[in-house]
């Protein structure tokens, strides 16, 4: 009888956690079995890793009884990505691979029947989870994938184009089967991946003709992390501002960069290209609330989350379901998501800033000055009742955008880039986490009467607006949050009057969403 282990890792969210996959053979009548909660990907996996290793030239042990447990018995295991390691473990027990060599790695790869190795969903989070060990395995992928577990700083990853790569570094020396001897490492070296963040984005702002006061909302909101709803006429711009809100944000941070692009690793939608970069997530207004905030079965996340750390655009705001837009809420204040199943509970990091667009009736021009609005005022009532106060009152800035006239079009004259906008953003986020530790939009209770620096004069200032506008305690810190960003974006120690007057224009009152007819 021979027994084999070999190390690999189970995702749940981006936690990575980790399994021994043990096989042992036995004499008996010959089998296949595979235990350990898996799911019908993993379970499938045996006539992969069969094919695989006779199309490999390698000897499947046919005549034994083969078991195959993945432990923990009680932690989900789905995907195929262990294939690699079954397969491993299977030629280990066999003496065709040094059992011990195995001991130091762990592996993940899904086979193909010739025995060629396919990249697998979550390899950012796997070298994530092997860096935080105090004795940092060296993990082994195929290699799209190892590319980007490579990204890690101080991981130690190792790529393999085919099951034959591995028999060939954990092959016995000298041809003594069941050899315990420590695999050469010069002959194989970890993949060493530098890459330089993403230029600047495709998309600047200095293509928006007009529009002052939209692009200056967007500069608030850029400078201290505020969510933003603009609304405004058909063809009015608002899109093509959204679109271009992300090239005003500052660059990612090197732990800002990971978390992005694990959560993209996950869907499988990870790119070295956009390595850096801040993501824009755009779903269309059909979106369902699972595929907005995450779930299904196992959990994966959601537009919120493949948002992280950058902006998501919800454009036709009141069209999305009422329950998508509902399940917002929460993480609009925590900045993630948990997901809960039966079977699993998954949290997802969902730190995004809000860019929402919308018209103000069903037939667009509410309010407009070119083209008159042919829709009643239940319509319109019904229309704007589609988005919840609660929701609204989450939404830092509310901004008008107005159809831009023909002059202002052809207007000669380019109007500000998004480096000379993001570099006021960067300067004004740098005095607000020096001051804090945090953007203004993360201030919370106790905080804000420390931070805000308010003097008598703002003060009472508050105090009139909030009571003549009916505000929430909520409304109200978010208008003080916008005013500090304000100060901030001027050079300015304390918040006075001139910056909450500014940042009473962004807050609809009480009751009213958008203004009435």
């Amino acid at each position: 009888m021979s027994l084999a282990l070999v190390h690999s890792r189970a995702l749940n969210g981006l936690q990575a956690s980790a399994v021994t996959v043990e096989v042992h053979l036995a004499n008996g009548l010959p089998s296949f079995t595979l235990v350990g909660l898996a799911d019908l990907e993993v379970r499938e996996a045996r006539e992969r890793v069969r094919s695989a290793i006779q199309n490999a030239g390698l000897e499947f042990p046919n005549n034994k009884r083969i078991t195959v447990n993945l432990a923990p018995a009680d932690l989900p295991k789905d995907s195929g990505r262990f294939d690699l390691p079954i397969a491993l473990g299977i030629l280990a027990a066999s003496g065709q691979i040094r059992a011990q060599a195995l001991a130091d790695y762990e592996f993940a790869g899904e086979l193909s029947l010739t025995g060629e190795l396919r990249p697998v969903r979550g390899a950012l989070a796997m070298s994530l989870a092997a860096q935080a060990l105090l004795k940092q395995p060296r993990l082994v992928l195929p290699t799209a994938s190892a590319q980007e577990a490579a990204l890690v700083p101080g991981a130690q990853v190792f790529a393999a184009n085919h099951l034959m790569d591995l028999v060939a570094q954990f092959a016995p020396l000298h041809g003594a089967p069941g050899s315990e001897a420590t695999p050469g490492e010069s002959a194989w070296a970890p993949l060493v991946l530098s890459v330089e963040p993403t230029a600047a984005f495709e998309l600047d702002m200095a293509d928006v003709k007009g529009h002052l006061v939209a692009k200056r909302a967007l500069e608030i909101a850029a400078a201290g992390s505020h969510s933003v709803l603009m609304s405004g006429p058909p063809g009015s711009g608002k899109s093509m501002l959204a679109m271009r809100f992300a090239s005003l944000l500052p660059p990612m941070t090197t732990a800002e960069a990971l978390e992005s692009a694990a959560i993209a690793s996950l869907v499988g939608q990870f790119s070295v290209q956009s390595w850096g970069r801040r993501p824009t997530a755009h779903p269309h207004h059909t979106a369902s609330a699972v595929a907005l905030v995450g779930g299904g079965s196992p959990p994966r996340p959601g537009d919120i989350s493949l948002a992280h750390n950058g902006v998501l655009f919800l454009d036709e705001l009141p069209e999305f379901p009422r329950a998508a837009l509902e399940a917002l809420r929460e993480p609009l204040e925590t900045g993630s998501i948990v997901v809960s199943r039966a079977a699993r509970r998954s949290e997802f990091p969902a730190r995004f800033q809000l860019i929402a667009a919308m018209n103000p009736c069903p037939c667009g021009f509410l309010g407009s000055q070119q083209k008159a609005c042919r829709c009643t005022p239940d319509q319109v009532a019904r229309y704007q009742g589609k988005l919840s106060g609660p929701l609204l009152d989450r939404i830092d800035l509310h901004v008008e955008v107005p159809s831009v006239g023909t002059e202002e079009l052809t207007q000669s004259g380019a109007a500000e880039s998004s480096a000379q906008v993001s570099q006021r953003c960067v300067q004004a986020r740098e005095r607000a986490i020096a001051r804090q530790g945090k953007t203004n939009q993360a201030l919370q209770g106790r905080e804000i009467d420390e931070h805000i620096h308010m003097d008598d004069e703002a003060l009472r200032f508050l105090q009139q607006a909030a009571q003549r506008l009916a505000w929430s305690a909520r409304g109200t810190h978010r208008t003080l949050r916008v005013a500090r960003t304000i100060a901030d974006l001027a050079g300015s120690t304390n918040t006075l009057k001139v910056h909450l007057a500014e940042a009473l224009q962004y807050r609809p009152s009480a009751g009213q969403a958008l203004r009435s007819r």
